[in-house]
């Protein structure tokens, strides 16, 4: 019933997304879950129950007899530090990577796609598969890379640098239901990471609140809480690509964690590391070593008192795999949707006494320690391939 270039395949005739709330002529999200965060966090209709299943894995994140390594799925606009996530979930054992969901931002969901499938391929992880979600915003019908995502990441998201296009080509499956099928399937044995524009996960959690209520855990890279935006000095980029629809997945009665400019602009990787990629010698430390010189000279060019380049999206990941990288507080988040803040991410103001918060927000990060672990694992990777 959904179409993956669009919310509407996902909902009834009069905009009521299928098991969830009902979105008005501009994509907010009006009833069914708008106010749930004041009922419940596990809020769902009877019919969504029934329409979207109920989650499989039963033991709780910190149990003894979770099964290991989760279930990794990673929800991306593959550009440089997109790719560079990849790379950390494959050398990393505590997860297996199951799919790669395609977004919007860096570049467009087709561009992302080819990206995504050219990166596990030259990694050795030819048999995961790729699933394009939605392509654009909320209330637009198509979708173009800024000019400042074009200077960051390059025209095809990757700096320029040389790899070898696959052969292989996404799944027919919809990313929609490919989260909703792994959720259903390994319930809090399941993470999945955004790390572009919200808007599939967003239609994701709003359509099944009780089935993505129950993976282990959201956590997306994206907003800006107390230091400044990246787009402009409140909004940072993630958000900016579709506000309303992160708006929604703060309001859906989803559990989230936001990994947001607060600590990624605290992980900062340097040209040591390509240089020590380069002399691996092996066709894959060069390529992640040209793409990762590329994004370190935009670095250089707008925010030179970094010293490198922020591991935004790799950082995410590695928080969804060892929540004690981060120190969190929670929230009740919101986005502004109006005005010239439009795209901040600001506490709720009618739910700053709840006692019950949808988001921990990253504000503290144990940098050297995920650094020296991302150096190194993703070091180990790319040494391994010829």
């Amino acid at each position: 019933m959904h179409d993956r270039n669009g919310v509407d395949g996902g909902s009834d005739g009069d905009g009521r997304i299928a098991g969830g709330g009902k979105l008005d002529s501009g994509g907010k999200l009006v009833d069914g879950h708008s106010d749930s965060r004041r009922r419940s966090r596990s809020a769902g209709s009877e019919d969504g129950r029934r329409e979207c299943g109920r989650s499989g894995g039963a033991d709780s994140p910190g149990s003894a007899h979770r099964r290991t390594p989760r279930k990794l799925i990673l929800d991306l606009d593959t550009g440089i530090d997109d790719a560079l996530a990849i790379a950390y979930a494959l050398a990393s054992p505590e997860v297996d990577l199951i799919a790669v969901t395609g977004t919007y931002g860096n570049v467009t969901v087709e561009r992302g796609l080819r990206n995504s499938l050219a990166v596990l391929d030259l990694l050795g992880a030819d048999d995961v598969p790729v699933y394009a979600g939605i392509d654009h915003p909320l209330g637009s019908d198509s979708f173009e890379p800024s000019a400042g995502s074009r200077a960051i990441h390059g025209d095809d998201g990757l700096g320029g640098a040389s790899i070898p296009e696959s052969s292989r080509r996404p799944e027919t499956q919809s990313a929609q239901d490919a989260i909703l099928n792994a959720a259903a399937t390994y319930g809090r044995d399941l993470l999945v990471v955004p790390t572009g524009a919200l808007t599939t996960v967003a239609h994701v959690c709003c359509r099944c609140p009780e089935v993505m209520s129950g993976v282990g855990s959201i956590t997306f890279m994206g907003g800006a809480l107390t230091v400044p935006g990246n787009v402009n000095p409140c909004v940072e980029a993630n958000i900016s690509q579709d506000p309303q629809s992160a708006d929604n997945l703060f309001h859906c009665a989803v559990p989230t964690t936001m990994v947001g400019l607060d600590v990624t602009h605290r992980t900062v990787l340097t040209r040591d590391a390509t240089r020590a990629w380069r002399s691996l010698g092996t066709r894959a430390g060069r390529f992640f070593a040209d793409m990762v010189d590329y994004y370190i000279g935009a670095y250089e060019r707008s925010q030179p008192y970094l010293g490198g380049c922020g591991l935004h999206d790799p950082l995410a990941v590695a928080a969804a795999i060892d929540p004690t990288l981060i120190s969190t507080i929670g929230l009740n988040l919101q986005v502004d949707l109006e005005g010239p803040f439009r795209g901040r991410t600001i506490a709720d103001p009618e739910l700053l006494r709840e006692e019950t918060t949808s988001t921990r927000v990253a504000v503290g990060v144990d940098g050297g320690r995920f650094v020296s672990t991302f150096v190194g694992r993703v070091g180990r990777l790319l040494g391994e391939r010829c």
